[in-house]
């Protein structure tokens, strides 16, 4: 019986597993061993499947060795920033605060797409509940919900940025504690130059598309 079970498929073992009422989820060792526990069968069954399906899985990437050939290898990890322990602080405190701070929606952006899709606009108008605050409105931008003055302007990451559109723009970055983003209207030659010297010099690209 325990021979016939490792001769089997998995659905076969799943048609046994369903008239006996037992669970047909897991994979082939677990059909086993539901089955012996059900027909107090032994346990060494279960080891051959185990070691069939490593066998199988070992197989499959002796066959496929390049399966990971579509990888950049020239892509250079993520610098990080030369930080200061106060500009630490400043970052993790501006992230926590953050988390707080609300979302700023332009007025009646629930009723209309177009203004959902837009950004905050201070609301106007003697009758707007926006602007008389009503609580079922959304919030409005107030002074209060500044962030750290010593991590204003800086990237999440620590890193300051600065607009990049050529070659030359990365010759006056510091790489400790700048970073690059290239500009919208830079195509996509340029930008594989840009991203090449950027790797040279050990320049952060912030946004780095993986295509390119």
């Amino acid at each position: 019986m325990t021979e016939e079970y490792a001769s089997m498929t998995v659905a076969q073992l799943k048609e046994l597993l369903k008239e006996q009422g037992l669970p047909v989820s897991g994979k082939k060792a677990e059909l086993i061993e539901r089955l012996m526990e059900a027909s107090g069968a032994d346990e060494e069954v279960v080891e051959e499947a185990a070691a069939e399906e490593a066998a199988e899985e070992d197989d499959f990437f002796e066959e496929d060795e390049d399966w990971d050939d579509d990888e950049d290898e020239g892509h250079v990890a993520k610098q990080k920033p030369v930080l200061d322990e106060a500009t630490q602080e400043a970052l993790s405190l501006r992230a926590a605060q953050k988390k707080k701070t609300p979302s700023f929606r332009r007025t009646e952006w629930f009723r209309y797409k177009r203004l959902s899709r837009s950004g905050w606009r201070a609301p106007h108008g003697m009758d707007s509940k926006q602007r008389r605050n009503y609580r079922y409105r959304g919030s409005l931008v107030r002074v209060g919900h500044g962030k750290v003055a010593e991590a204003r302007g800086l990237h999440p990451s620590g890193f300051r940025e600065v607009m990049v559109h050529n070659i030359k723009d990365l010759e006056s970055i510091d790489p400790e504690t700048q970073a690059a983003r290239i500009g919208r209207t830079v195509g996509g030659r340029k930008r594989e130059h840009i991203h090449a010297r950027a790797d040279e010099l050990g320049i952060r690209v912030l946004n780095r598309r993986s295509g390119v």
